[in-house]
């Protein structure tokens, strides 16, 4: 043990190795470097110890209140903290590493170490008897003197009124007090100890303003009280949230921080919050447009709330309904309205319909109201501090002379958020909900808009509550996936089935290039990125009928966890012009709209046929507009191609060029192992007795994997048949499903597998 040096009579020690301040009797104890557990020690000018409570509050000379907000410590410790008395003290707690200060005071309790509190203190300052906490000195450097403090009442009366007498009361008990984050405060307010508990605080003279709830250190947040401060108090937490919703209204906006910093710019130099350069003319008006739910109408409000000026609505529902006169005349006295009130911000919602493109199917009364929208925009070029924000889901359905210099210059894109732009929303949303459970839901939430990650939270919340629990958990997420589709999905929505990798036998070599082609782009961007190669864009299987392609196709959605559309080929064919190639571009905007995605064509043979010139108009055109939007200028992005087919032979083959359908795999009929596979699978599910799966291999030669589930199903009817309470499936049944169900694949089939195989 290191020798040690007695100082400050006996009272303490000084360890010369650790250098740190010892009681006498823990002197045989102390190891270095020393540990709060073993013994209380001082080192650094702090003092590590245990609060407790003060049983003898009696000093004379000071109130109650002045008494609460004392700490009690022995004249070595600070003489040894190197503080005096009536010098501020912050103590810690170590567990919570929760705050408070208070006004150093000596006390003459026996035990050297103590830090004690009054009973009323210790229950303001959420500490606990016997909790391990710090003590230490603060440096003038650290105090900033508070300009308004927002507080919450946790135990406020009905009947309180947030009076002047409670602010004056407030601010005379506080005068000259430091507090530190989420301190709570407390006063005897007609014969009621109230307590409050600070939300949030700014600092005189600094750009300082911080909700205690996020980022703050204690370097940044330690206030002091002056006659200056204000104090706002709110009864309720709903009524700071709403609060702070005005102060910042982009509090619960999510995942948009790039698109909202380059529109308060634009806005700031419409509205000449900032300088423009002279001689340039300025952007009067933005055209915000993006999917349903990705947030638009609640952008532009935060926008208009965040600049400060006068909100001017034109929506197109009030100026057929509410507003009193024709169309035309209630947008010309919006407008004026607007100029008349500078700076001022008009919002536009659902632009496409009150500026829709011009046709000869538009009615005189829509093309008044076009034309009368188009001499406002134009009167708007010569005033000063006013914007336009419109907002549509339909950009390409606004007319042209909208979307020019002058009207709706700029255009912005709200996206499809991503996964860290999900996260920002899921945090937002779910507070309480932690970090690491978020990331996970973001993760697989591929295609999520905001309002689809509020209606998934508030589905796992009614599910919670449906299971009589408090707090959401894992499972309920899981279960509100199950239940909730991204809303661009609604229309080609598909219902999944539960099938795992592990539900196919054999495949494996298919299984790989699945997984090449889907998860690894996924997985490990970097390594396709370090190769400077891009995925494979789309995978064709083809083979006899029965072998599990449609199959596969089912396991890579459910395994994945990714978006999934499946397309029939007739199903996109229409006898109108111009719909069938439009259905294809329907499925590939969706798809690159909810990507990563993938797309499934089964039986692609009927959509991409031969060109051959027997082909109809209709198919030769559907097939164009497929190898357009599979190898176009628009990228295809995350979006996977999985096709199926039994006759390759007969699909374009421009369809199958490398940057297209670029891993062509023959899925065979199932040789001896998949077979045992399947059949393993497949009676690890049945009731058996004593089968012979080698035996049943060897006499299934020939057959597909359906027909050789379809051998199990029939065995089994068998035995049913027998006895309708049977339990068990014997070898006998099996060898009737045999006899029953033949290979149904014609050698004239596998012959042209062959030949496609030679000359590809």
């Amino acid at each position: 043990m290191p020798p040690k040096r007695a100082t400050n009579g006996t009272l303490w020690n000084l360890c010369e190795v650790c250098e740190s301040y010892i009681v006498s009797k823990n002197v045989e104890t102390h190891e270095c470097p020393p540990n709060q557990l073993e013994h209380r020690f001082i080192r650094d000018n702090i003092l590590y110890s245990t609060v407790d409570v003060r049983v003898n509050e009696e000093i004379k000379g000071l109130s109650q209140f002045e008494k609460d907000n004392l700490v009690f410590l022995t004249e070595s410790v600070i003489q040894l903290l190197k503080l005096s008395i009536g010098d501020y003290a912050i103590i810690t707690n170590l567990s919570t590493k929760e705050s408070v200060i208070r006004t150093v005071w000596p006390s003459c309790e026996k035990g050297l170490t103590s830090v004690l509190l009054t009973k009323n203190g210790m229950d303001v300052s959420k500490l606990d008897g016997n909790n391990a906490v710090t003590v230490a000195g603060i440096s003038s450097q650290k105090i900033k003197d508070a300009n308004v403090i927002q507080l919450l009442i946790l135990n406020a009366p009905r009947i309180l009124e947030i009076s002047n007498e409670l602010l004056n009361r407030l601010r005379k008990s506080y005068t000259d007090k430091l507090v530190v984050r989420e301190n709570n405060l407390s006063i005897l307010f007609y014969g009621k100890q109230l307590k409050f508990q600070i939300k949030s605080v700014s600092a005189q003279n600094e750009d300082f303003e911080e909700d205690f709830n996020e980022k703050l250190t204690l370097d940044e947040c330690l206030f002091k009280i002056t006659k200056k401060t204000t104090f706002e108090i709110f009864k309720y937490e709903e009524d700071f949230k709403k609060e702070k919703a005005k102060q910042d209204p982009f509090m619960n906006i999510g995942g948009l921080n790039e698109e909202i910093a380059e529109l308060k710019d634009l806005i700031d130099c419409a509205l000449e919050y900032k300088p423009a350069l002279t001689g340039f003319k300025t952007t009067r008006g933005v055209l915000i447009y993006g999917n349903p739910g990705t947030g638009k109408t609640v952008l532009s409000h935060a926008l208009a709330v965040d600049s400060k000026a006068t909100i001017v609505q034109i929506n197109p529902a009030d100026l057929y309904g509410k507003l009193k006169g024709s169309p035309e005349e209630n947008i010309r006295e919006l407008f004026k309205s607007a100029k008349e009130q500078v700076p001022s911000i008009i919002l536009m919602d659902e632009v496409d319909i009150l500026c829709p493109s011009r046709s000869s199917r538009m009615t005189d009364a829509e093309k008044k109201i076009v034309a009368c929208m188009l001499t406002q925009f134009d009167e708007l070029m010569d005033c000063k501090q006013i914007f336009v924000i419109g907002a549509t889901n339909k950009p390409d359905s606004v007319d042209a002379a909208f979307r020019r210099c002058g009207r709706f210059e700029r255009e912005i894109e709200i996206p499809v958020p991503n996964p860290n732009n999900r996260f920002d929303i899921l945090k937002n949303l779910l507070p309480q909900v932690e970090e690491k459970m978020l990331k996970d839901l973001s993760g697989k939430t591929h295609g999520f808009v905001g309002a689809d990650l509020l209606a998934l939270s508030s589905r796992a919340a009614l599910h919670a509550s449906q299971q009589q629990r408090q707090q959401v958990n894992w499972d309920d997420f899981k279960f509100a996936l199950t239940r909730v589709r991204p809303s661009a999905m609604r229309e080609v929505q598909i219902e999944v089935p539960n099938v795992l990798w592990s539900d196919i036998g054999g495949q494996s070599k298919l299984k790989l290039i699945l997984r090449q082609c889907v998860e690894w782009p996924l997985k490990h961007a970097e390594s396709f990125i370090r190769m400077g190669i891009t995925p494979p864009r789309g995978v064709l299987m083809y083979g006899p009928p029965g072998c599990s392609k449609t199959m596969i196709a089912k396991a890579l959605a459910t395994e994945s966890g990714l978006n999934f559309l499946s397309i029939k080929g007739p199903e996109l064919f229409s006898k109108w012009v111009g719909e069938s190639e439009r259905a294809v571009r329907e499925v590939f905007r969706k798809a690159r709209q909810v990507a990563p995605s993938i797309v499934f064509f089964d039986e692609i043979d009927a959509l991409g046929g031969e060109r051959n010139g027997g082909s109809s108009s209709v198919q030769e055109r559907v097939l164009a507009q497929l190898l357009t939007e599979l190898d176009g200028v628009t990228p295809l992005g995350d979006v996977t191609i999985l096709a199926a087919t039994n006759r390759p032979d007969r699909i374009d083959k421009a369809l199958l060029r490398p940057g297209r359908l670029d891993r062509i795999v023959y899925v065979p009929l199932p040789d001896e192992a998949t077979r045992k596979d399947i059949f393993r699978i497949k009676l690890a599910k049945m009731p058996t007795v004593d089968i012979d799966i080698d035996g049943l291999v060897a006499k299934t030669v020939g057959y597909s994997g359906a027909e050789v589930n379809a051998v199990c199903h029939e065995a089994a009817m068998m035995a049913l048949e027998e006895d309708l309470s049977a339990d068990k499936v014997m070898t006998h049944h099996f060898d009737a499903a045999l006899d029953l169900i033949t290979p149904r694949t014609p050698q004239s089939l596998l012959d042209i597998y062959d030949e496609y195989n030679k000359k590809s």
